[in-house]
């Protein structure tokens, strides 16, 4: 089974922008050493702790520091851009590193209202979500000199589009539109399982797929010792909690006693929000990876993982390649 990687590139307590871009830069060198597949970033906005808001930027940078492995948005958030504008820009990737590009789609506005409003989005934009999804698919398929307007370069580039979603939507314009469909189950796994049911059928084939193909984020803390992979999980578990209080900031530091900065009461939301993770050392991660894949059967699989130490991150995604070539 192919696995890959989504990085948000995080700011971290104690650092900047600049650091993360380094870390990204290393990470992605390393994950292609791996065996990942896939290397993918997120468009997110106005939040202090993660720094992918240029995301196809970002892409580029990583592709021009690795050689073979596949660099990709998981993903551009399409109402917050012109569909001409993503297909010239993932075209000029393509352009740039041929065949080693990915184009995953959103429809949430990766910010809030006031995000919103400085990027020009209005609310109406996302009910036409599937009709701008098949018209960058159009823009970037066979060139056609009868349009009015081309994207130029991204016409003929053919870059793989993917369905992003969280709930049922995605996984029906997935289906319908003969797309491979990646499921955020890493922070909102709910209705994963519904979500794979619907979209396994209801889909049609399509010239970019013959069946469906569907990917599932897991979220990553893996060490040497189980102690240390818990207490790096408390960095992410205390980042949704601010971020679910309204208090986004950089990365924080893990602590040994989440209790100690995460009211008890909030730590079940948590569990349930992260609940699609493998903690742990080697033996343990691989177990619990066997049984997410047992459950539910992904054709893929995308590991992710907000660990403040960039070192211990580095090696937790070293021990989560060695568990899938394991597997």
């Amino acid at each position: 089974m192919r696995y890959s990687l989504l990085d948000l590139s995080p700011v971290p307590e104690g650092f900047d922008a600049a650091d993360a871009f380094r870390n990204t830069g290393e990470l992605a060198q390393n994950a292609e050493r791996w065996g990942y597949h896939r290397y993918w970033m997120a468009e997110h906005h106005n939040m202090p702790g993660i720094a992918s808001a240029a995301t196809a930027v970002l892409i580029g940078h990583v592709a021009g520091l690795t050689k073979s492995i596949r660099v990709g948005a998981g993903g551009i958030m399409l109402p917050n851009h012109a569909p001409l504008a993503v297909a010239e820009a993932f075209g000029t990737l393509a352009t740039l590193y041929p065949g080693r590009i990915d184009l995953g789609l959103g429809r949430a506005p990766g910010g809030d209202a006031a995000v919103m409003q400085a990027l020009g989005v209005q609310h109406a934009r996302a009910e036409r979500f599937a009709d701008e999804v098949a018209e960058l698919r159009d823009m970037m398929g066979e060139p056609n000199p009868a349009r009015s307007v081309r994207a130029l370069p991204g016409e003929g580039t053919h870059v793989p589009i993917w369905i992003l979603g969280s709930s049922l939507y995605g996984a029906q314009v997935a289906a319908v539109h003969g797309m491979p469909y990646a499921f955020a189950s890493h922070f909102a796994p709910t209705m994963l399982k519904q979500a794979l049911e619907v979209y396994r059928r209801y889909f049609q084939p399509s010239e970019q797929l013959e069946k469906p193909h569907a990917m599932m984020a897991v979220n990553v803390f893996a060490a040497d010792q189980e102690d240390e992979a818990r207490y790096l999980r408390t960095t992410m578990q205390q980042a949704f909690y601010r971020l679910r209080t309204g208090q986004p900031g950089k990365l924080p530091k893990p602590v040994k006693d989440l209790s100690t900065v995460v009211p008890a009461s909030a730590h079940a939301t948590l569990d349930e929000m992260l609940r699609i993770s493998a903690v742990g050392g080697p033996d343990q991660v691989a177990a619990q990876m066997q049984d997410l894949i047992a459950t539910y059967q992904p054709d893929e699989v995308i590991l992710t993982g907000q660990i403040h130490d960039h070192a211990a991150r580095l090696r937790s995604f070293e021990i989560a390649a060695e568990v899938m070539q394991s597997l």
